[in-house]
């Protein structure tokens, strides 16, 4: 099977936004797993599984992609560890720099001083390299997460990297997350339960006042930064 073009796939993006605007999660998962067939993965976070499991509950081969930067909470590294051990497909991709590497070539405590640029390293070169010949991409991108994220569509065209980008969450409220996390076996990681709803980098996370922060409130505190990089939110 040969990747198609970025013309293909947009169109195939633009048709399907139409089609699946009203589709439940699971129908889109089941759409992008058949139209995408083998040219198809999600990314992970560890905070909540509620992608990967709906994925491993559905018996879709989409399998997920969990950035290890280095910097990961140890809950972050034994979330993944247990998706793995419950028999769920997970692969761990990593910078080509070491962490070592970057201390040397950039100095010491990058995501300090140039969190956009640690981000880069880290989390965002190893993921382009992992959807370079990928047709498609499955997020857990939900609007109700923060402000930057209220424009996000189940299916959309991601133009830098000439991909599908599928969000089946998009709509998702957070009381609809823990419902479905109540009815199916979504490994949640602990930090959650102690003010953490959103688990980036450890030095770059912190907890959050659940009754006057949003849930992305604790990331890059201090700077003028929401996202990683991972997503074009103005796509």
């Amino acid at each position: 099977m040969i990747r198609r073009s970025a013309d293909d796939l947009r169109r195939i993006a633009e048709r399907a936004a139409k089609d699946l605007e009203l589709a439940s999660a699971e129908e889109i998962l089941a759409w992008a797993a058949h139209e995408f067939r083998g040219f198809v993965v999600s990314t992970q976070s560890m905070t909540k599984t509620t992608v990967a499991t709906m994925i491993h509950e559905l018996g879709l081969e989409i399998p997920a992609i969990f950035i290890d930067t280095g910097f990961h909470f140890v809950e972050t590294l034994q979330t993944r560890d247990a998706l793995l051990r419950s028999g769920q497909s997970v692969v761990t991709v990593a910078s080509e720099m070491s962490l070592e590497e970057q201390v040397r070539v950039h100095g010491p405590d990058l995501w300090s001083r140039d969190p956009d640029l640690c981000c880069a390293i880290r989390k965002v070169r190893p993921l382009d390299d992992c959807l370079a010949g990928m047709e498609a991409w499955v997020t857990g991108l939900r609007r109700s997460q923060s402000d930057t994220r209220q424009q996000v569509q189940p299916v959309s065209f991601d133009e830098g990297r000439g991909i599908v980008k599928i969000s089946p969450l998009c709509s998702w409220s957070d009381e609809q997350v823990d419902a479905y996390g109540r009815e199916h076996p979504v490994i949640v990681n602990p930090l959650v339960a102690v003010g953490y709803p959103s688990i980036g980098c450890w030095p770059c996370t912190r907890a959050i006042e659940e009754t006057t922060e949003h849930a992305r409130a604790g990331r890059w505190d201090g700077f003028d930064k929401t996202e990683c990089g991972l997503h074009d939110l103005a796509n």
